[in-house]
């Protein structure tokens, strides 16, 4: 009964449940982050901005759950390796969960407005190793010097260890499920927002000439449950309105602070505004369109004061995420708000609730800051934030783009004529044209939706006659300003991807 498999078992089971009681006080406490999250959080900030970045592509959104679990596994080869070291002594897995908890702990400090009660699910966590690796080794202990592991009483000492190890395992995962259960600040947070009524926020009204009128071009409006979600952490905030506020200082000659209150009774500005995220791959699914309703950022700047000399604006997240926005992108005539509703509707709490920034133009690594809770007016020499420190680019407007959305590539059509439609967008500049080819051929002009809006994308249509045979079909689009999309292949790093987006379809004589 004495191998190293049992002892292995032993500290995995203590392991174990030492990380879910962590959790469960971390919920039980409505801290925001768990000491595993925290590890979690602590690693993606310190990864490089390539590796991020491929991350993101292959992953998709899998990449941070994986990240997590990986995480999980090194922790399991970490406890039961405990549990094998206290075959020997008592003291040398004691010292290997400090240093873990001390890891915890240091992760749990490195957290934006963290408190001392942030760590008691660490000392909870560490005491559980303790006490449990403790109360599975004692049966193991009777077998100890005896090399064909055979002792007195060994069945007792048997039937003692595994029951000892399952009721820790069992344990361990009803105290993770009612940390689940207990962890009840989400879904006061979320009840308040579906109850919350805001005055002067209007449902979105769809104009009927953002269509083409084609099955399968991306809707012009992007539900909320649909809209995309990039998150640099691994947990989202839930704040309740009560509790959120907005800084506004650095170099400007009065600083202001903001209560929801106080913001939500200013007057209100919409709009439809088409967001992108800078990882988003030439022909990819990383953007969407939504009738937003906030207060404007330039009005709050104005009340500031902002001193000569200022070019940037520091944006926190209560998360800690940072990101630096232009100044002159919050004080010209783009609409930068403060958004409190998306849809009609208070924003969601994976979109930022009670508040976020939104302004058009800019990729959202630089502009699109959820629950934001610090706007500090400054100079870009002065700062570096979240995805500049990992080499991505300081400003980050957004490319002009366009997207094949039918056919799919690899459809097989009928010959003859096709339509070929999808979407194009070039935020706050506005498309002008949309132009494709086949087979390399000269270009052709597409048909345009109106939009209400050069901060939205718009969508459109072409109709190409097509030969039996393998075809492939571009796009490019050409802004309002007469830029031409550009073909050149460049992949989303430092400030966004280019490239003209191509499908390509079979067509059969029939």
């Amino acid at each position: 009964m004495d191998t190293w498999r049992s002892w292995s078992v032993a500290g995995l089971a203590a392991g174990l449940a030492g990380l879910a009681t962590s959790y469960a006080a971390a919920m039980a406490l409505n801290v925001r982050e768990s000491p595993l999250v925290a590890v979690a959080e602590v690693a993606i900030r310190f990864t490089p901005g390539f590796v991020a970045e491929l991350a993101i592509e292959r992953l998709g959104r899998a990449d941070k759950p994986l990240l997590v679990l990986g995480i999980v596994l090194v922790l399991g080869l970490l406890f039961a390796w405990a549990g094998r070291l206290a075959r020997r002594s008592w003291w040398a897995p004691a010292v290997l969960f400090a240093a873990l908890a001390g890891a915890g702990a240091a992760a749990v400090a490195a957290q934006r407005n963290q408190q001392l009660v942030d760590f008691v699910p660490v000392a909870v966590g560490l005491v559980t190793w303790l006490v449990c690796l403790s109360l599975v080794t004692d049966p193991l202990r009777g077998f100890a010097g005896h090399p064909d592991e055979v002792a007195p009483s060994g069945g007792h000492h048997r039937r003692t260890f595994l029951i000892r190890a399952g009721l820790v395992a069992g344990g361990a995962v009803v105290v993770g499920l009612l940390g689940r259960v207990v962890g009840r600040g989400r879904r006061q947070v979320e009840q308040t927002r579906q109850l919350l009524k805001l005055t002067g926020v209007t449902a979105p009204q769809v104009p009927r000439s953002v269509r083409v009128g084609v099955e399968g071009v991306t809707p012009w409006e992007t539900h909320s449950d649909d809209f995309y979600l990039i998150h640099a952490g691994i947990s989202v905030p839930a704040i309740a309105p009560h509790d959120w506020s907005l800084r506004i200082h650095g170099m400007v000659d009065r600083e202001i602070v903001l209560s929801y209150e106080d913001l939500v009774s200013r007057q209100f500005t919409e709009a439809w505004v088409t967001l992108t995220c800078v990882s988003n791959e030439v022909g990819g699914e990383l953007i969407g369109n939504a009738w937003w309703s906030g207060v404007r950022i330039a009005d709050l700047l104005v009340e500031a004061g902002v001193r000569p000399g200022a070019d940037a604006v520091k944006q926190t997240s209560h998360d800690g995420w940072t990101c630096g926005t232009p100044l002159a992108a919050l004080t010209d005539d783009r609409n930068a708000m403060l958004a409190v509703a998306m849809n009609g509707r208070p924003l969601p709490i994976d979109h930022g609730f009670p508040v976020r920034t939104v302004v058009p133009g800019l990729y959202g690594y630089v502009s699109a800051t959820k629950w934001v809770v610090d706007l500090e007016v400054t100079r870009f020499e002065d700062f570096e934030a979240f995805w500049t420190e990992k080499g991505w680019a300081e400003e980050g407007p957004i490319k002009l783009s366009s997207r094949i959305d039918v056919p799919g590539s690899g459809d097989e059509l009928p010959a003859g004529e096709v339509k070929v439609a999808g979407i194009a967008w070039a935020q706050h500049t506005g498309i002008g044209a949309v132009e494709v080819a086949v087979d390399g051929g000269p270009w052709q002009g597409a048909r345009l939706a109106r939009t209400p809006s050069i901060d939205t994308w718009v969508q459109w249509v072409a109709s190409i006659d097509l030969e039996p045979g393998d075809h492939v079909v571009r796009v490019r689009a050409v802004d309002l300003a007469g830029h031409v999309q550009t073909g050149v292949v460049a992949a989303p790093v430092p400030d966004g991807a280019t490239g003209w987006h191509e499908i390509r379809v079979s067509v059969s004589e029939e």
